[in-house]
C-alpha cells in the first residue's frame, strides 16, 4: 500500500455495512473517516459450503445489497464470520443453551475462525477468507456459566469474544490474525484493498 494509495483511499467515501461494534472500532484505528450503513441480507447458506467459503459467501451477499444505490466514489465493506469446529459452523447462539453448548464444544479443542470480507465499488467486487486456528484450554462449567451470565455473548459467532473473560483465561494459542477472530482481519483487509481502488 503506497502512499498514493492512501491518498486515493482519502479521497472516497467509505461505508461499513456492520453492525459489529468490535469492526468498527478497528476500522477507527486505522484513522480514515467511514459512514455505517446496514442493510438486513437473508444469512441463509447452502450446507455444501465449508469452512471460509460461508462467510466469504455472506460477505458478498451482504455487498449485493448496495447494487442499485452505490455510487462511483463509495466503497463498500461488509463481512462476516463463522467459527469452524468438528467439521461444521457456529454461528450467532440465539438461546444462553445454544451458547454453553458452543463453548463445551470449543473446550480443550482446536478450532478456525474465518472472517469473510467484501469490498465492492460500482465497478468492482473483491472478496477473500481469513483463517485464525484458535486452541482452546478445557474449560469448566463454573468458568462458562459465569461468561454468559456476565458477558452475554449472543451477537459473537462461537458465543464468545477473544478479548472477554472467556478468552482472556481459556484461549492457550492461536495461529494467524488476532484482530480476525475480534471480527475483522485488518492486515489482509489493508492489502485487498489494492483490488478495487
Amino acid at each position: 500500500m503506497t502512499l498514493s494509495t492512501i491518498k486515493a483511499l482519502e479521497e472516497r467515501t467509505i461505508i461499513l455495512a456492520s453492525k459489529s461494534p468490535r469492526r468498527k472500532m478497528l476500522l477507527e484505528a486505522l484513522g480514515f473517516p467511514f459512514k455505517v450503513k446496514i442493510h438486513e441480507v437473508d444469512e441463509s447458506f447452502s450446507l455444501e459450503l465449508k469452512g471460509g467459503e460461508i462467510p466469504e459467501y455472506l460477505a458478498r451477499k451482504k455487498a449485493e445489497a448496495f447494487d442499485q444505490e452505490i455510487d462511483g466514489n463509495e466503497i463498500i465493506i461488509t463481512a462476516d464470520t463463522v467459527v469452524w469446529v468438528n467439521g461444521h459452523a457456529l454461528n450467532k447462539p440465539e438461546s444462553h443453551e445454544e451458547a454453553k453448548a458452543m463453548l463445551e464444544e470449543l473446550s480443550g479443542a482446536i478450532h478456525s475462525v474465518f472472517t469473510g470480507v467484501c469490498l465492492k465499488t460500482k465497478s468492482k467486487t473483491h472478496s477473500f477468507f481469513e483463517e485464525t486456528k484458535v486452541v482452546f484450554n478445557a474449560l469448566t462449567e463454573e468458568e462458562i456459566e459465569h461468561y454468559l451470565a456476565h458477558y452475554r455473548p449472543f451477537d459473537k459467532a462461537g458465543a464468545y469474544g477473544i478479548q472477554e473473560f472467556i478468552g482472556l483465561i481459556g484461549i492457550q494459542k492461536i495461529e494467524g490474525d488476532f484482530y480476525n477472530v475480534v471480527g475483522f482481519p485488518v492486515q489482509r483487509f489493508w492489502k485487498e484493498l489494492s483490488f478495487v481502488l
